[in-house]
């Protein structure tokens, strides 16, 4: 090889090696991994999370291309929530993302006080404790909040008036769910000024919710409505099915029940 040859060959080769070392980084560097954390399961939440793949795509992120997903599900299965969430953070996630109610939220929230937290709730987040202020969240959790726990009196309200002869109305609560108290609360006052007597059953596991519609059945109450839970969701079929099999007048929380109603 010529001398000039040499001296080309060698300037192309340092001219070069900063972009194969670069490119040995990138290809080395791992992309990032958001944990997605919901105390509800996949089949109830698909509609959701491809909303959120949409969403992250809007901004440039494409699952499996320059980011990743981990999926962790409790299945309304509140008390996995706090391991679920400690893995999650274990793996060194970039992001916390959390869906379905308060006790996914708070359950990231105990978890880490240095990954970022994005939630969505239907209660107020202030009360929950995952942030100082709505205009001011401070801390590493933001998200939304929807405020669905407020809004059981006013649901109860819309059934006397597609029932207006409703003279006792079901309430099927899940006592070990997010602000079940406060909700209980909130709706005896609402149903006392409506003048209805309002009837608690309460369930927290499948085998319950048909024990309830066994008592429902026996007291012939003239609707039925669903507290804000994400367990019912979880077991929407089931709910949708028994209401349908009874027939039973039946307010629900989300529209997707409605649907399977139909």
């Amino acid at each position: 090889m010529k001398r000039r040859e040499f001296i080309t060959l060698l300037g192309g080769a340092a001219a070069a090696w900063p972009l194969a070392v670069r490119a040995q980084q990138v290809a080395r560097s791992p992309i990032p991994s958001i944990g997605f954390l919901s105390s509800r399961a996949p089949n109830t939440e698909a509609h959701l999370v491809a909303a959120f793949l949409q969403g992250l795509k809007d901004q440039g992120y494409v699952e499996g291309r320059n980011v990743t997903v981990e999926y962790s599900w409790a299945e309304g299965r509140y008390e996995q929530l706090p391991a679920l969430a400690a893995d999650l953070v274990r793996r060194q996630v970039a992001v916390l993302v959390t869906a379905g109610g308060a006790q996914a939220a708070q359950a990231a929230k105990a978890a880490t006080a240095s990954i970022p937290i994005v939630f969505a709730t239907g209660d107020d987040p202030v009360k929950l404790g995952l942030v100082a202020s709505l205009n001011q969240p401070g801390g590493n959790a933001t998200g939304v909040a929807v405020f669905v726990t407020s809004l059981l009196p006013k649901r109860l309200q819309l059934l006397r008036e597609l029932i207006p002869t409703a003279s006792t109305i079901a309430l099927l609560m899940n006592p070990a769910g997010p602000a079940a108290d406060t909700q209980l609360v909130e709706v005896q006052g609402a149903a006392r000024t409506l003048g209805v007597r309002l009837d608690v059953v309460n369930s927290s596991t499948a085998a319950e919710i048909d024990q309830a519609f066994t008592v429902l059945v026996q007291r012939r109450p003239d609707a039925l409505m669903l507290g804000a839970d994400p367990f019912f969701q979880v077991r929407r079929d089931q709910l949708v099915a028994l209401a349908a099999r009874h027939a039973i007048p039946t307010m629900y929380e989300w529209r997707e029940s409605s649907m399977l109603a139909v």
